[in-house]
């Protein structure tokens, strides 16, 4: 029995994280706590909130359209800022405040974060027609993460 873990886009099950589809590529739970990957699918106005994670790192694998990182700063206008076309790689470590959006009309990223506890956060938060980050404040702290200003305005 290998214990190589192969998931071609489709093969995780999908579900909503406000107005998001989320493909779950690969759980916490698959991995024995290592990692959790998340294929993500965004469009320009579903940019989270800049925000650290005190327990994960988290790197990102532009996957289709251009995606914009802000990093550094918990200030929007203080952060670095810049843009990730297909194949770029991007890396977040623990404790340094970051966001993303998308700059084409939608992007597809895939999300890894090391180690993968951070999957139930957004199982927890459901669908919903617009983000409400401030009133899932108490969630976030139980995952380690703490917000630092408002999302990026749409590119």
């Amino acid at each position: 029995m290998s214990i190589a873990l192969v998931r071609n886009p489709g093969d995780g099950p999908d579900f909503r994280y406000y107005k998001s589809v989320i493909e779950q590529v690969v759980t916490s739970a698959e991995t024995h706590g290592a990692v959790t990957v998340m294929r993500l699918t965004v469009g320009r106005g579903d940019a989270p909130p800049l925000h650290t994670h005190s327990r994960e790192d988290e790197s990102w694998v532009v996957l289709a359209g251009r995606v914009r990182f802000w990093v550094g700063s918990a200030s929007l206008a203080e952060c670095e800022v810049r843009d990730a076309e297909p194949g770029a790689y991007v890396y977040g470590p623990r404790l340094v405040p970051h966001t993303f959006q998308a700059v084409t009309p939608t992007a597809e990223v895939l999300v890894i974060n090391n180690p993968g506890a951070i999957e139930g956060y957004f199982h927890s938060i459901g669908p919903a027609d617009a983000r409400s980050d401030a009133e899932h404040v108490g969630i976030l702290e139980q995952y380690g993460v703490v917000l630092h200003d408002a999302p990026p305005p749409p590119a």
